[in-house]
């Protein structure tokens, strides 16, 4: 009798016990979801405001800069205002949009910023502002004020709704997906409907209107489907790593892109069903151009030489041989790299690869070769040295402290130029010297500033 009463007992509280762990295990995963989510949501609130943040900058020293009269002060002006542009172009790209539907939002920042930095030259060489560079910068005031009215409508009517643009990664129902796409990018459109056309600003710099309107050099071939695309965005990921590839709308401004690709959403396998992982590839050639990938990082677990030598690894399994490390930003337990392309013993600057590393396992989760497929060419022929490193050395102050020098091709406006470069330290302060292999002339000098998450350029 005592037997079959602890038999009795035995199974239901072996149940129980079962229930209370199933109902924790799926309590765990319910509040590991809800904190991804959330860690998602916050980056891209993150994102949106700096983007707002940075555009108020810009019209702000805009302003400042048609006020002043001093080429010192403006000189100081522009240089926030090229850099504001700057940040604000790095994190629209990262907001889970698709680049056709931001073309001439992106045309604007870059421009902003190239036309800053050859508005700086012009002063330094002792020059005032004319009266046409007063009115083109009075047109991108304009602009920027304008851009600013349709980021806080924008912020405001996602508010109303209660929108999450996290939600735009998440496995739901094919009717609420579209939906909240269609809110984004119509109110994303409503911005760049209201930015006026910026007329063409004649400068000489990389992102003048001759410039983006121009071809790339680096692809090939003909006109890629978009089912051949679609293939092209499997293997790069990886096609035992896709569980679902979906094309999503490109937007009417596609063909203004300065390069124009076809665009994809993949579900990863074995992943979350919020994560999202957006490429694009270009239509001429088929060649993958950007990746982003939305995951969040929560934890970094591999140093930066070793996430270095995951994204090299990386670029060649992706077919880019002779690349080398410049410089990296670390940011969210994930860090950019920029990769040039190297020629025998000159460094190619124009053909510039990015790759953003998740430092938790390696995993390259960004990739943009935009540069790359812009100014790669296979049949460059790079003049030789006609002065000697000794000969351009003499052209810069003695008592700079030079740590390394090698050639290295430069842009200049439509052209490259080939120049040794010097760095070192002067005065305490980390700087990169350019002189002209060829006649000596300094080209250029930026400024390095090193901190621990990185090294930016001035």
């Amino acid at each position: 009798m005592n037997d079959d009463r602890k038999r009795w007992w035995i199974a239901p509280s072996i149940l129980a016990l079962a229930l209370i762990l199933a109902v924790g295990w799926g309590y765990g995963e319910y509040r590991n979801k809800n904190q991804l989510g959330i860690a998602l949501e916050n980056h891209y609130q993150r994102l949106f405001f700096d983007i707002k943040k940075h555009v108020e900058n810009v019209q702000v020293n805009l302003s400042k800069a048609l006020v002043s009269q001093s080429r010192d002060q403006n000189v100081l002006l522009l240089s926030q205002i090229m850099n504001e542009a700057y940040f604000a172009q790095d994190k629209l790209g990262q907001m889970p949009v698709t680049h056709a539907e931001t073309s001439k939002t992106e045309k604007f920042l870059n421009q902003v910023a190239d036309y800053s930095f050859e508005l700086i030259k012009s002063h330094l060489d002792g020059k005032a502002l004319t009266k046409e560079q007063r009115k083109a910068l009075g047109n991108l005031r304009g602009n920027s004020a304008t851009f600013n009215e349709e980021l806080a409508k924008l912020q405001s009517e996602l508010a109303d709704r209660d929108f999450m643009m996290s939600s735009l990664n998440k496995r739901q129902s094919k009717k609420v997906r579209e939906g909240n796409e269609k809110i984004l990018m119509t109110s994303i459109g409503s911005v760049e409907q209201n930015m006026a056309e910026t007329p063409e600003l004649i400068y000489d710099g990389p992102f003048s209107d001759q410039m983006i309107n121009r071809k790339p050099v680096g692809l090939s071939g003909g006109n890629v489907s978009k089912e051949q695309a679609k293939m092209a965005a499997k293997r790069f990921f990886g096609e035992k790593r896709v569980n679902k590839i979906t094309s999503f709308e490109e937007g009417k401004n596609a063909a203004d892109m300065r390069i124009p690709a076809h665009t994809f959403n993949i579900e990863p396998a074995n992943a979350s069903k919020e994560l999202a992982v957006y490429i694009g590839v270009t239509r001429q050639g088929g060649k993958v151009l950007w990746m982003a990938n939305s995951r969040p990082v929560s934890k970094a677990n591999i140093s930066i030489d070793q996430a270095q030598d995951k994204a090299l690894k990386f670029l060649k399994n992706k077919g880019f041989d002779n690349m080398e490390p410049n410089y990296y930003l670390k940011s969210d337990n994930t860090v950019l790299f920029n990769f040039a392309a190297k020629e025998k013993d000159v460094t190619i600057y124009p053909d510039l690869v990015k790759v953003k590393v998740a430092l938790d396992n390696g995993e390259a989760v960004g990739f943009d070769a935009s540069s790359y497929y812009l100014n790669h060419r296979g049949d460059r022929n790079i003049e030789k040295a006609k002065i000697t490193s000794k000969e351009a050395r003499s052209k810069i102050r003695t008592n700079y402290d030079i740590n390394s020098i090698r050639l290295a091709l430069i842009p200049k406006g439509k052209e490259e130029v080939l120049c040794y470069e010097f760095k070192g330290k002067y005065e305490g302060s980390d700087y990169i010297i350019y002189i002209n292999a060829l006649d000596g002339k300094e080209e250029q000098i930026l400024q390095l500033i090193k901190d621990d998450n990185g090294t930016l350029t001035f």
